[in-house]
């Protein structure tokens, strides 16, 4: 029969806790108190406060690591101290008292003091170290966690100095970086392993990918991109000149998939006609995104990315019942990779190109065909758009073709280069059907990921990335965009316990134990 627990003991490993406690009910209770001022008030709270914490929590380890000195002191007084046997299969029978460890946490650093069970020429083995599920490293959960959150958000240097004014000093620039790459070391096995929401068989299936370069360090280049670079001589000392690229770049690809209530419109819901919009009648509403799903990766292509938006489609509507429809800006090297992968896993997609980029095309042959800034242009981009989302691409192709011929040929750049993108991607441009099946029609979903995921850290001042940074930040800023941080991070601590610590006993040793 075990041993009640020595109640004078647990007062005992409080008793500084305590203290601390009736210090700070004493501080503020004092008269010279009431002269300070709420700032003051309010550090005073927050440093004793986290100081407090601190010893609560180192109490309380205190306190598991005399109770497992007693459980073992007892086991050996009566003889049933059979050891612990490790996944190697020896039995460490001999018990050492006394080990220690220090964890950084979110409230300062402690000591965890615990037994270890030995054998001669094996590792020890702490059961106390598995029943608390420690880190193999220094820094504890929490600290991890809130590193990630603060390294997707801003610098590292940023993300030190927030962790260092919250938590004290109790971690490194240097560990930062390396606790957010061991964070993210599950987010390919958490989505595989997730089951989407099923939907009903008329919501539209979106994706969409696209790129957008990271300034790298050299050594993080592409081979093309950094034998660009070394060839690469400045024209100016200080400011490089027009058109000029600094080949430092490498291109992250992002995916996204979102589900799209069917929204039917008309050509004039999206293009007001030449002229504008006349009457009171208000366009009809456009289809929005739900439930979105962000991914990113730049160590691989863009394949890797298209493989992995069409698997997270599949789990989705893995029977296909639903419509797929592909949005792309009409490069055609992407086009042709998502092309491939439809046909590799045997089953249609619509394809859609972007309106907005085949926009872009028109109002380049605009300037073919009308002075600069003249305001007849915008009604003749109008009037071709209109055609164009009618189904009418036949018509405008054979319209361009006919101006481009009483055009001046040193003025028909725009206007020769916007009839080969449309004869060149026709099948993409049903935009007849989209409209009339209220699909989407352009890529505000993975512009709006790219300013988001990508911009928004990865521009900032100076940033000059490496392979391992830059693919792990990517994949956590997805992540958290999807909102599935606090899910995936119970995910990654039960892998991680596996790893560190299931996988070291003959039986194993649950998080429960």
């Amino acid at each position: 029969m075990q041993a009640p627990y020595d109640t004078e003991v647990t007062a005992d490993v409080f008793a500084e806790a305590k203290n601390t406690f009736n210090w700070l009910i004493g501080q503020l209770t004092d008269t010279a108190s009431g002269m300070l001022t709420h700032d003051r008030l309010e550090e005073t709270i927050v440093e004793q406060g986290r100081e407090l914490q601190r010893q609560l929590l180192q109490a309380h380890l205190d306190l598991r690591a005399l109770r497992e000195r007693q459980q073992a002191h007892h086991a050996r007084h009566y003889g049933t101290a059979a050891g612990v046997i490790g996944s190697d299969g020896v039995s460490r029978r001999r018990l050492e008292t006394g080990h220690h460890r220090l964890l950084a946490t979110l409230v300062g650093t402690v000591t965890i003091t615990r037994c270890a069970w030995r054998a001669p020429e094996v590792r020890n083995l702490y059961p106390a170290d598995a029943a608390l599920s420690l880190p193999a490293v220094r820094h504890s959960a929490g600290l991890a966690k809130l590193a990630v959150i603060e390294t997707v958000r801003g610098s590292f240097d940023a993300a030190h100095a927030a962790l260092t004014a919250r938590c004290g000093n109790v971690i490194g620039k240097r560990q930062i970086e390396q606790a957010v790459v061991a964070a993210a070391v599950d987010v390919d096995a958490f989505y595989a392993a997730r089951t989407p929401l099923p939907c009903t068989a008329c919501t539209v299936l979106a994706i969409s990918v696209d790129g957008k370069g990271v300034a790298m360090r050299p050594e993080a280049l592409r081979p093309a991109t950094a034998k660009a670079a070394a060839r690469a001589r400045a024209a100016f000392r200080t400011r490089p000149a027009a058109g000029e690229k600094p080949a430092r770049k490498r291109m992250a690809t992002l995916g996204v998939v979102y589900d799209v209530e069917p929204a039917p419109r008309r050509p004039h819901d999206v293009i007001a006609v030449p002229g504008g919009r006349a009457g009171q009648r208000p366009p009809r509403t456009r289809p929005s995104a739900i439930r979105k799903w962000l991914c990113g990766l730049i160590i691989t292509g863009p394949a890797a990315v298209i493989a992995k938006v069409f698997d997270h489609a599949e789990a989705r509507d893995p029977g296909h019942a639903r419509p797929w429809v592909v949005l792309v800006d009409g490069a055609r090297h992407q086009l042709d990779l998502i092309t491939a992968e439809a046909a590799r896993r045997r089953f249609g997609v619509h394809t859609v190109i972007d309106l907005v980029h085949v926009l872009e095309r028109l109002w380049a042959a605009a300037w073919s065909v009308h002075p600069p800034a003249a305001p007849a242009a915008e009604d003749w981009v109008a009037g071709h758009a209109l055609a164009l989302l009618a189904g009418h691409t036949d018509h405008v192709i054979t319209a361009l073709s006919g101006q481009a011929t009483s055009t001046a040929a040193h003025h028909r750049d725009g206007i020769d280069a916007c009839i080969r993108y449309l004869t060149n991607n026709l099948e993409y441009l049903r935009y007849d059907q989209a409209l009339e099946a209220g699909w989407p029609i352009a890529t505000g979903v993975i512009e709006g990921t790219c300013r988001h995921l990508i911009a928004d850290r990865f521009d900032l001042a100076g940033a000059r990335w490496g392979l391992a940074g830059a693919e792990v930040v990517l994949k956590l800023r997805a992540l958290i965009a999807n909102g599935d941080l606090d899910e995936y991070w119970r995910f990654h601590l039960a892998r991680q316990h596996e790893r560190v610590h299931q996988t070291g006993y003959q039986d194993g040793y649950s998080l429960t134990a």
